[in-house]
């Protein structure tokens, strides 16, 4: 395990061992089966190659009017709860009282990737992101805190956890591409992405 530092994100290499990876999958299918994964649509009217589904008071939503955290999943439901092996990584990187209300996962397939942004749909940014890793090897790309200029990129595999807070919780991120089928944990292969957010 070690700890990178890239344009003010904590980059935890390996912060989770093949057992805790393969008991948080564990903790996902019962969220999985009670909200879903959908695929959501931007402003403009494309679909994002993500599927993605939350956990937690709010869940993250997009469609043509916008992006917003809702209280309910698309098909009208609640969002089920956060799992505690979840909220326990966000207590041990963050050593913060206040909890996330929002476990946003997205799900990665072959060819499926994320574009430069800014998570910026939360009250407070005084608040970090966590970021958690599992399946599938991505590109992760690191900008600035506005649009253009040079970019870095780090490959994140399986079990790495990055921390977006600070002068990194504004930075424009996204992933390029993943290798898809690079990890055995998820059966039908992929990438999983667990964003913790602060919301109100």
């Amino acid at each position: 395990m070690s700890k990178l530092r890239f344009r003010g994100f904590e980059i935890h290499k390996g912060y989770l061992d093949l057992k805790a990876q393969q008991g948080l999958i564990d903790e996902l299918r019962p969220i999985l089966k009670a909200a879903p994964l959908f695929s959501p649509t931007v402003p403009g009217g494309g679909q994002m190659s993500v599927r993605m589904t939350s956990s937690g008071q709010f869940g993250w939503y997009s469609d043509a009017a916008g992006y917003r955290y809702t209280d309910t999943h698309p098909k009208g439901q609640a969002w089920p709860a956060i799992p505690d092996q979840v909220l326990s990584i966000w207590r041990q990187l963050t050593g913060l009282e206040r909890q996330p209300e929002c476990c946003l996962l997205n799900y990665y397939g072959e060819g499926a990737k994320m574009g430069l942004h800014q998570d910026k749909d939360e009250a407070d940014f005084s608040f970090p992101v966590v970021s958690i890793s599992l399946g599938d090897d991505g590109l992760f790309r690191m900008g600035g805190q506005t649009r253009g200029g040079k970019t870095e990129t780090i490959w994140l595999n399986s079990g790495d956890v990055v921390v977006m807070g600070g002068e990194g919780r504004l930075t424009y991120h996204g992933v390029d591409r993943i290798r898809y089928k690079s990890s055995r944990l998820l059966p039908k292969g992929g990438r999983i992405n667990l964003t913790l957010r602060v919301v109100t």
